[in-house]
């Protein structure tokens, strides 16, 4: 008997699926009991990400409670800085810390350190065992921005002043932490590829916080690379780039990058997107995380919107953002529910 296409793949391929493929970002995480359960065993998290069968554990969970059609790695995006020689740690109640920051040294006083992304490998390899023939698997990396902002800083901030500071003044020095990011996230991408993923995604989070023609040069151009480069490897399998807050240059992004498929985010109106888009585009999202929170008519009715404004393309239906850690279980139910009627 044929394999079955699996839906999530062949959506990103451009084609209609027989239902419409949901997953969640941060599906695997701190609103399922039994990752609370598990994290209190493991200790700390940056333990837990490179604790290859518990990492297997915490991307499968999601998929046993709720049938996603795609797995979404367990990892962070930080784990390429922790590679390419920053010290990484994860404060309790005030997030993650890298030092040195590069604010106040150079990049080139770090010490790569690749072995770091081999746990990573093994968790990919454990899971691609253990899915379903009908899940897919996704890889994934944060974009050089973003990851640039933690590694400038030495830790997350709300309008990444260091860094756009830093790529003002000094572009040269910004460019090499760019391009060191760049080259360290093909060859992550690559191996978490050979180890069984079979699509990746690009997190460019804080990529709203620029104006048009530093987007241009420090999301577009570098995406553009990892796109190209990454492609040259491995030409079958597909890239989602989602660049939250990009607004109004998203479709700049959406030619000029080479993904496959682009994530929106919640402030992204859906009608718009559809119609500014380059046609046969595949979309992924975009439900506000806080609209799945407040559950009943209200999930309901922002499903229907979403669905419904992206009718005429392809469509994996998503979040804007991560799942809140305070999302209840039964909204999960609803949703995926509601997306399969």
């Amino acid at each position: 008997m044929p394999i079955k296409p699996k839906p999530l793949l062949t959506v990103l391929n451009g084609g209609k699926a027989d239902i419409l493929p949901v997953w969640l970002m941060r599906q695997a995480g701190r609103y399922l009991p039994e990752y609370r359960e598990l994290r209190a065993r493991k200790g700390g998290f940056l333990d837990l990400v490179y604790d290859a069968d518990a990492a297997a554990e915490v991307t499968l969970q999601p998929i046993r409670r709720f049938g996603f059609d795609g797995a979404i790695l367990f990892s962070d995006i930080l784990i390429v800085p922790h590679a390419l020689g920053q010290d990484l740690r994860f404060e309790v109640a005030e997030g993650p810390r890298l030092s040195p920051p590069l604010i106040d040294a150079s990049l080139k006083a770090l010490e790569a350190v690749p072995q770091r992304l081999e746990a990573v490998y093994r968790t990919v390899e454990k899971v691609a065992r253990a899915l379903a023939p009908e899940t897919a698997f996704l890889g994934f990396a944060g974009s050089p921005w973003t990851v640039a902002t933690y590694m400038v800083a030495g830790q997350g901030s709300r309008e990444q002043a260091e860094a756009r500071r830093m790529a003002y003044r000094d572009p040269p020095a910004f460019a090499a932490i760019i391009d060191a990011l760049s080259a360290m996230t093909v060859d992550y991408l690559s191996g978490q590829v050979n180890a069984g993923v079979e699509a990746v995604q690009l997190f460019d989070s804080w990529s709203g916080s620029l104006s048009p023609d530093q987007f241009e040069k420090w999301v577009i151009a570098p995406t553009a690379r990892i796109v190209a480069d990454f492609k040259s490897r491995h030409p079958e399998i597909p890239v989602i780039g989602f660049p939250k807050g990009a607004g109004g240059k998203l479709p700049a992004y959406a030619r000029e990058t080479g993904v496959d498929a682009i994530g929106l985010d919640e402030t992204v109106d859906p009608r718009w997107a559809a119609a500014m888009l380059p046609p046969g585009l595949p979309v992924q999202g975009n439900l506000d995380p806080l609209a799945l929170i407040a559950g009943g008519e209200t999930l309901e009715k922002a499903i229907d919107t979403i669905i419904s404004a992206f009718e005429g393309r392809p469509h994996i239906f998503n979040l804007g953002h991560g799942i809140l850690q305070d999302t209840p279980i039964e909204h999960v139910e609803q949703l995926v529910k509601r997306v399969r009627r």
